[in-house]
């Protein structure tokens, strides 16, 4: 099962659809299948959940309709503003912060149940950082699932026949060799890789689970 979309001109704001997308549950990004039907995350009711590059808040809020307990970080100030304004329309309650998606010293050591980033990393030049802020907070063996713009389709246009913009190494620290090279690096275990493709055949978004191993 996918949901469709059109081709993404930017990482997030191309993304059609994106501030109207229904609030029942996480959206991973274009093609790709929801929460609903991947179950990456597992229940909420009740967990601690932190979403990295919360955006316009719509994910934060679809998790605490469920019952999760969210803490959601965004560089935006614009941005925060936005989740605040959709916490306060839903009538749920969001722990927001603007902050660096590295800068964590809010969050206590091994107090997280889950942590959930949808392209928001494709930003982040330094993931690692990243990856290590997130592994000092979430529990052992807690889950880390982050959607990305597949690698592939930043080299190529999603066209018919695809043609080649740019060498697929171009993608740098978002190649899949350089994601799985520096979760381990930071002591993740990647247990589940979804690629979601176009109609042309292009992968479009790249699904990561990994769990946090060690202390």
């Amino acid at each position: 099962m996918t949901e469709s979309s059109e081709t993404s001109s930017t990482v997030v704001d191309g993304w059609p659809g994106w501030g109207d997308r229904p609030l029942d549950t996480v959206h991973y990004g274009p093609g790709a299948p929801t929460e609903a039907t991947l179950r990456l995350l597992g229940a909420f009711d009740g967990k601690r959940v932190l979403e990295l590059g919360s955006g316009d808040g719509r994910t934060a809020v679809a998790m605490a309709k469920q019952g999760a307990r969210v803490i959601a970080v965004d560089e935006s100030a614009d941005q925060v503003g936005r989740g605040r304004r959709l916490c306060d329309d839903e009538d749920v309650k969001v722990e927001l912060h603007q902050s660096d998606l590295a800068e964590l010293a809010f969050v206590r050591a091994d107090s997280i149940d889950a942590a959930v980033c949808v392209y928001a990393l494709a930003g982040v030049d330094d993931v690692s950082r990243v990856f290590r802020q997130v592994h000092r907070v979430l529990r052992r063996d807690a889950p880390l699932v982050f959607s990305l713009p597949h690698p592939v389709s930043l080299a190529l246009d999603d066209a018919d026949p695809p043609v080649w913009r740019h060498s697929y190494s171009d993608a740098g620290p978002r190649t899949i060799s350089a994601l799985f090279t520096a979760l381990t690096r930071t002591n993740f275990r990647v247990d589940t890789l979804f690629e979601a493709e176009s109609p042309s055949g292009v992968p479009r978004t790249l699904v990561v689970r990994a769990r946090k191993e060690g202390h």
